[in-house]
């Protein structure tokens, strides 16, 4: 392997594998933990070679437009999602709703994750957008997902969502999501935008 191939700005960075998931999980890094990928019938989830499929539960907020107001992330009024709770959440063409994770995390100090969409769903114009996992962060997930096409998209409850990558530094950061006592820390269930 060259140098540079696992290497950012001279510190290796390394993809965690599904051993070391497992045994994160096992001191507490997920829980619930699906420690096999599961696929039949559903969109899959759990453990694979090198990342975790999280599911995502079954309570949504489904953007609305019905009071025609400009979204501002600096004062967000909670009356633009309409509340929803079913195994399969039809959201509107171009529109968005907000789930969260079945799973709840416990990120270590030396790891960052980052989170990418199932291609099931990417296939499907469905677009998901979760900002990075910082080190020390706790919490359900709090997932944006887009439906980028002009017709009606399912999406189904307690079934994979978006896979995670687990980055492993090889130096501890000085500053950690907890030590900087985040906004977001030990969030539970869809949590709003915060200033």
């Amino acid at each position: 392997m060259l140098p540079f191939e696992n290497s950012f700005y001279g510190r290796n960075v390394m993809v965690k594998n599904d051993r070391w998931i497992k045994e994160m999980a096992k001191k507490g890094m997920i829980a619930p933990f699906a420690d096999k990928q599961v696929r039949k019938g559903v969109i899959s989830y759990g453990v694979s070679s090198y990342g975790y499929d999280m599911r995502i539960t079954d309570a949504f907020k489904i953007f609305t437009n019905i009071n025609t107001t400009v979204i501002d992330p600096k004062k967000f009024d909670p009356k633009s999602f309409a509340d929803f709770k079913g195994d399969v959440c039809i959201i509107p063409p171009n529109s968005f709703a907000l789930a969260t994770s079945v799973e709840y995390f416990r990120i270590p100090r030396e790891t960052i994750v980052i989170c990418l969409g199932k291609s099931t769903y990417a296939r499907c114009g469905i677009i998901v957008n979760v900002t990075p996992l910082e080190p020390e962060w706790e919490g359900h997930v709090t997932i944006e997902i887009s439906n980028t096409t002009p017709l009606p998209v399912k999406v189904y409850a307690n079934e994979g969502i978006a896979q995670l990558i687990f980055l492993g530094a090889d130096e501890v950061c000085e500053r950690s999501y907890a030590d900087k006592a985040g906004k977001y820390q030990a969030q539970k269930g869809i949590t709003l935008a915060k200033i």
